[in-house]
């Protein structure tokens, strides 16, 4: 069941068709997805086991689960009206500990695209001029005006139905090149969950023991070639804000190693760590260090988990899920 937190300017609204329950979980806080019956996790191992080419075998077992099959018994998600101001829509982000959320158009009566990170940098970027200077445009303008502004850069909402494999699910993420991808129920139009890499990749470690493993997942990182290995973008202790929000967008990197004089690891800093911004009420002034936008992390924070190139993909993935991270480095 789904708790629906719909933000808008005007009086809450609750979007029809959703079920509610009275204790609310945020996503994120969801370690484990409903109880999977060992009988049959057992039965589809013995069908998985038929597959001739084990390259092939993660490719049938996506192809068998739905998107549905990924849906929490219980969640909660958030929804913007795009007349909402954008200031009060990355402070509801903050709230609600989610990184992105759907747009619902209410003159067209449907979602019309999803609000990210991303944007917010978009918006720090283009309108941010010096700390002496208020950015009116963050203060005063609705989403929808936003939108308007990134016309030519403003992608049409993409979505996948329920009953679509989680095949497809995951093809639509990399040939669109997006992180989110909404299920929609396309009877009622209403949002049911929103699917992510991580998301998917943590529900095929629920399955990963009872699944035959391919060869590939025994070889290391540097042998497949899995990952960026040169031309990393990086940034230092007292990089300032503004520049870093630059490498984001010129560069469409979802963090940036952060390294002292001598080269070596000291910290990360992640489009996540913008949205404290909005938090702390700081993104008037961007001139300020990495060192000190990072002394302000929230809870939220996922630290630095670190990998190396002679680590299999297998202690890679579960690496990944165990500490419910996006990245390594």
């Amino acid at each position: 069941m789904i708790r629906l937190h719909y933000y808008s300017n005007s009086v809450a609204l609750r979007l029809p068709s959703i079920e509610e329950e009275e204790e609310v979980y945020r996503i994120d806080e969801i370690k484990e997805f409903e109880a999977v019956d060992s009988a049959w996790k057992e039965a589809l191992a013995q069908i998985l086991q038929q597959e001739e080419d084990e390259s092939q075998i993660f490719v049938k077992f996506f192809k068998f689960h739905k998107c549905y099959d990924l849906i929490p018994t219980s969640a909660k998600l958030v929804v913007f009206d795009t007349q909402l101001l954008v200031k009060k829509a990355f402070f509801a982000l903050v709230y609600n500990g989610v990184r992105a959320a759907p747009l619902w158009d209410s003159s067209q009566q449907r979602f019309v695209g999803m609000l990210t990170i991303t944007d917010f940098i978009k918006i720090l970027q283009m309108y941010y001029t010096s700390p002496t200077v208020t950015m009116e445009e963050l203060e005063e303008h609705k989403l929808d005006t936003w939108r308007s502004v990134l016309q030519d850069n403003v992608k049409e909402l993409v979505s996948i139905g329920p009953d679509a494999s989680l095949y497809d699910a995951i093809r639509t993420l990399i040939h669109n090149r997006i992180h989110r991808l909404p299920v929609i129920d396309h009877e009622t139009g209403n949002v049911l969950y929103i699917l992510t890499h991580k998301r998917i990749l943590r529900f095929l470690f629920l399955y990963i023991n009872d699944l035959p493993k391919p060869s590939y997942m025994h070889k290391t990182l540097e042998e497949l070639r899995i990952g960026t290995f040169s031309n990393i973008e990086t940034a230092e202790p007292d990089t300032s804000i503004i520049l870093a929000l630059r490498k984001f967008v010129e560069r469409r990197v979802s963090a940036l190693p952060m390294v002292d004089e001598e080269g070596r690891l000291v910290d990360i800093f992640a489009k996540f760590d913008v949205i404290n911004l909005a938090a702390e009420k700081t993104y008037n002034n961007l001139d300020v260090s990495l060192k000190t936008a990072n002394e302000h992390r929230n809870e939220w924070f996922e630290g630095v988990h670190k990998c190396k190139p002679t680590e299999t993909l297998y202690t890679i993935m579960e690496r990944i899920v165990r500490a419910e991270v996006h990245r390594l480095v």
